[in-house]
């Protein structure tokens, strides 16, 4: 769009002409120097985000002043990717003193946001739509995903920041120590208990079948971490809690993937999905690494890892399915199904679209990611997934046998066995370049209003308390 046509967009939604005039004018054209880029864009993006938060808030603005508000957003993000695409090394090495510190995706977007205004959402933006619903939100955490998908995108850069979201949480090496002297640990939405050579996790959010949500993401990857770190056992098995749901009460269920009704009410902010599938999902399949080696597998780096086990009870949904693909070994009761609704969600499932065809081939992986197909585990099409299929009450006695099974004779070679299978399935490298891919798609995908339809649609979300 040309400056006189977005001029005209600016002037129709009311802005002052000197306002508006200045924010077009502020617009970089090429990005030069690194550290005049900083000065030059940050201003850009300021300004323009000093007009948008003139306007009224989302659901009272009019359609002139939604148009406005479109087009100042796309300005920005296409400066955004400009800007990002000459200097997200730099960016990142700013950041990370030269890559000598380890950051996580939540604090690399907050420090992010305070180098360089306007980069990124500032903490404060974020906090005053923290309580609206989805649809009502700005799409702030967009320029989150945009920034992430160029750190992730550049090798270095990103190499180096998968790595940091393989570290053990501070909080886990303090309990680790607690674990060992005590055989379990409590933490709200996980717990972890030892039962002879296994650390079993289990996840629980008891109102909503288990569902993943805030409450249960910080949990679940630091319970994973002291069972990662622990020495006295040699299996992880995940497994879910009893739910108070009236169809399901008092069962265990595995899980419902992610919470719907959180996401419809706002509550599950866009970074969940990178802290989850880059934190303790990643972990699940290649475990701990080490700050002092080189990132993991083909790259030489160490690791800390286990064999992990899940037991499917009652259901695997959305992102409980996406664990499967991680473990080494799968229980599920004989009535349990499967299903991928990524369709019916609006967003994208994890790394499911990089892993299932690996398990069912591209056709089926494809009928249940686009096409909500459902498959009951005792089916051939399931048994690519699931490795044992046990009669329902006998979930306990399975995972006894098979943890005897697997450390009868040591775990040894286990760690070297799963490094010599993510090499030839899903290197360092593929890895991080999927979720390059992932970190823009996903934030697009969170802020759809084809994802609150879909919700209202298929989810009743609009009439479910959060």
């Amino acid at each position: 769009m040309s400056a006189s046509t977005a001029g005209d967009a600016l002037r129709i939604a009311g802005f002052a002409e000197a306002d508006w005039q200045q924010c077009l004018a502020a617009e970089p054209d090429h990005p030069a120097a690194f550290t005049a880029d900083c000065k030059r864009f940050s201003e850009f993006w300021t300004r323009a985000a000093d007009l948008i938060a003139k306007l009224p808030a989302k659901p009272k603005r009019s359609e002139s002043e939604k148009a406005a508000a479109a087009l100042l957003q796309e300005r920005t993000r296409g400066a955004r990717v400009r800007f990002l695409r000459r200097h997200v090394d730099d960016v990142y090495d700013a950041l990370t003193a030269r890559r000598s510190r380890f950051v996580r995706v939540e604090d690399l977007v907050v420090r992010a946001a305070e180098t360089i205004p306007g980069l990124l959402p500032s903490t404060a933006q974020l906090a005053a739509e923290s309580n609206c619903l989805q649809r009502d939100k700005q799409g702030y955490e967009i320029d989150q995903g945009l920034f992430l998908a160029a750190i992730l995108e550049s090798p270095r850069a990103g190499r180096h920041l998968c790595q940091a979201m393989l570290l053990a949480r501070p909080e886990a090496q303090e309990l680790a120590l607690k674990f060992a002297r005590e055989g379990g640990i409590e933490l709200t939405g996980a717990s972890l208990t030892r039962q002879g050579k296994a650390a079993i996790l289990k996840q629980s959010n008891a109102r909503f079948l288990n569902a993943e949500d805030q409450t249960t993401l910080d949990g679940t990857e630091i319970c994973l971490d002291v069972a990662l770190l622990d020495r006295a056992s040699e299996i992880v098995v995940m497994r879910g809690g009893p739910v108070t749901h009236p169809k399901y009460k008092n069962r265990r269920v595995f899980g419902a993937g992610i919470n719907l009704t959180h996401l419809y009410h706002g509550r599950i902010p866009y970074l969940w999905y990178l802290k989850r599938d880059l934190g303790y999902v990643n972990k699940m399949y290649r475990g701990l690494a080490l700050a002092h080696e080189p990132p993991p597998d083909e790259f030489g780096g160490q690791t800390i890892e286990k064999p992990c086990i899940a037991a499917v009870e009652s259901f695997a949904i959305g992102g409980h399915c996406q664990l499967l693909l991680v473990m080494d070994y799968v229980l599920a009761e004989r009535d349990a199904f499967i299903s991928l609704p990524a369709r019916k969600e609006g967003i994208i499932p994890g790394a499911a679209n990089m892993r299932l065809p690996r398990f069912t081939g591209d056709r089926i992986a494809r009928q249940l990611i686009q096409y909500e197909r459902r498959l009951d585990c005792d089916s051939p099409e399931a048994r690519l997934i699931c490795d044992e299929i046990v009669a329902p009450g006998e979930m306990d006695m399975a995972i006894e046998r098979v943890v005897s099974g697997l450390t009868n004779s040591g775990v040894v070679s286990a760690a070297g066995n799963r490094r010599a299978i993510r090499i030839a399935q899903e290197p360092f490298d593929l890895c991080r370049a999927y979720f390059a891919i992932y970190a823009r798609e996903q934030a697009f995908c969170h802020f759809s209003p084809a994802l609150i339809a879909n919700l209202e649609r298929y989810w009743n979300a609009q009439n479910r308390a959060p």
